[in-house]
């Protein structure tokens, strides 16, 4: 299997991360056909959609080999935290068939699957992180006890994965002891049957990705920052992500030589060191403290809606990168950016992050076209009219010489959509400036 091969790809996923990797893949000349899984209502213009669950590998392995796949690209967590790539290597093992995966093992997963293993890890390899204790049922005492030697606020998070609500940032003592409790007794359900409590960091923050190959090889991917909160002003709930912004202006060469000596290269070296098998995207959700990075958390896929951003600014065939990585050997496989800045507006769905309605006609896609790229999230197809379907809709995404001229785009191609309900936030970027 070479780079110039015509492959036959699966990409595992759903929301605006899959849309953009899909749009993404589908430019390249190596590429032979595209299969998304289950994909939305909008990635059918990169490939064919397959009604199946990442989660099911039973149903994955068969379009694996019903649709010839040489190669899996897993888009989120769940199915990697699960022993995704352990389950299809075995199968394809067993039948003689030649299959690539970019996404890590069970092992490696666990980076984001616990965090209290990701915070043990980047203690055994000196990696700059808050402290942190970890408290189960059996200790909580000590756990309080450690709580009250910290500076408020205090910072509880769910050990396992939680579909992003497992991490609360309490202001009071007293308050925070009690949440710890609660989540011990099952808030989480099995994801904070243990809780890292963890130092408050104060700064600004990033998403640094990476791709390697198991062999201690990586290459760094355009830099982005998200915007979780839902109001303008970082004001009110948090979300999934209502916007993103690459390249950021503070993780100057500076910064990132930083990352790349006390972060990236030790992560990377560390999981070698552990005989960990590690070949797919790492996530380093980062701060910047005083200008100085300390790592808030991994995550073994790529970001949403951090992905929106970063996979325009690649200006190099991907597919090549990606066969290398899973291969297990990037050699001199070379990831182009773009200089230009990117910036995505997302459209959420009224009520969003708490109760929305589904199934509300989208208009206006195709005008916002003209003059942006449109990534979907939460949308399907009915009839071929496109209808929403989640609280995160669809993203607007625009590159131009700097952020507020990328934002100008974005916004004025959010202006020509509609569906009842639309809200989304105007002031993406405008912190950097």
């Amino acid at each position: 299997m070479t780079p110039t091969a015509q492959l036959n790809v699966l990409l595992l996923g759903s929301g605006g991360r899959e849309s953009a990797i899909a749009r993404k893949l589908s430019e390249s000349p190596c590429l032979n056909k595209l299969y998304i899984a289950p994909g939305n209502g909008g990635t059918g213009a990169s490939g064919i959609n397959l009604a199946l669950s990442p989660t099911d590998f039973d149903a994955v392995y068969e379009a694996v080999k019903e649709h010839d796949i040489q190669l899996v690209v897993a888009g989120n967590e769940d199915p990697l935290v699960a022993g995704l790539r352990n389950e299809l290597e075995k199968r394809a093992a067993a039948e003689g068939r030649e299959l690539l995966i970019v996404g890590p093992g069970a092992d490696g997963a666990a980076l984001e699957g616990s965090k209290d293993f990701a915070k043990r890890f980047m203690e055994r390899h000196g990696i700059p992180t808050a402290g942190y204790f970890t408290a189960t049922a059996e200790n909580v005492d000590e756990a309080t006890a450690y709580m009250a030697t910290l500076e408020a606020p205090y910072v509880l998070k769910a050990d396992g994965l939680a579909a992003g609500k497992g991490v609360l940032i309490i202001p009071d003592l007293e308050e925070a002891k009690e949440a710890l409790r609660t989540m011990l007794a099952g808030q989480f359900g099995a994801a904070s049957r243990s809780v890292v409590i963890e130092q408050f960091l104060s700064g600004i923050e990033c998403s640094v990705f990476a791709l390697t190959d198991g062999a201690g090889d990586y290459r760094l991917l355009p830099v982005a920052k998200d915007y979780k909160r839902v109001g303008e002003g970082d004001t009110g709930l948090n979300t999934g992500g209502m916007g993103s912004v690459s390249p950021v202006p503070f993780a100057d060469a500076e910064f990132m030589a930083k990352v790349e000596d006390r972060i990236v290269r030790p992560t990377v070296a560390g999981l070698v060191e552990e005989g960990i098998d590690y070949r797919g995207f790492i996530f380093f959700g980062l701060i910047n403290c005083g200008g100085e990075p300390y790592v808030i958390e991994y995550n073994v896929r790529m970001g949403d809606p951090e992905t929106e951003v970063v996979m325009p600014r690649i200006s190099s065939d991907l597919v090549p990168v990606l066969l290398a990585a899973a291969k297990g050997h990037l050699g001199d496989a070379v990831v182009e950016q773009d200089p230009r800045t990117a910036v995505a507006v997302m459209a959420v769905s009224g009520g969003y992050p708490g109760d929305y309605a589904k199934g509300k006609k989208i208009e206006g896609i195709a005008d916002a076209e003209a003059d942006c790229i449109v990534f979907h999230a939460g949308t399907t197809l009915k009839d071929g009219e496109l209808f929403t379907s989640g609280g995160r809709v669809l993203a607007t995404v625009a590159l131009a010489e700097d952020i507020p001229a990328a934002l100008e785009k974005s916004f004025n191609a959010m202006k020509k959509i509609n569906f009842e309900g639309i809200y989304y936030r105007r002031d993406i970027g405008k912190d950097l400036l």
